[in-house]
């Protein structure tokens, strides 16, 4: 798996939209774009800290909590 995918798992694991990630980070919307495109490569440097900021602030959604919400 190389970076772009890291990037889209690390952004989906947020729960955030494109938009709200790069509000977040203050990334422009285009280059996060360019980034999950594969277009440009992104920083190792800057994914290490977006992974780092997004474990110390409690950012990441638990996969398991739509089923809680399924109606029976």
């Amino acid at each position: 798996m190389d970076n772009r995918d890291y990037l889209i798992e690390l952004r989906d694991s947020t729960g955030m939209t494109r938009r709200e990630f790069c509000e977040y980070f203050e990334i422009p919307y285009r280059t996060l774009q360019d980034w999950e495109l594969g277009n440009r490569k992104m920083p190792e440097y800057l994914f290490r800290l977006m992974e780092y900021k997004i474990k110390m602030e409690g950012l990441t959604k638990r996969k398991d909590s739509s089923s809680k919400d399924e109606v029976k």
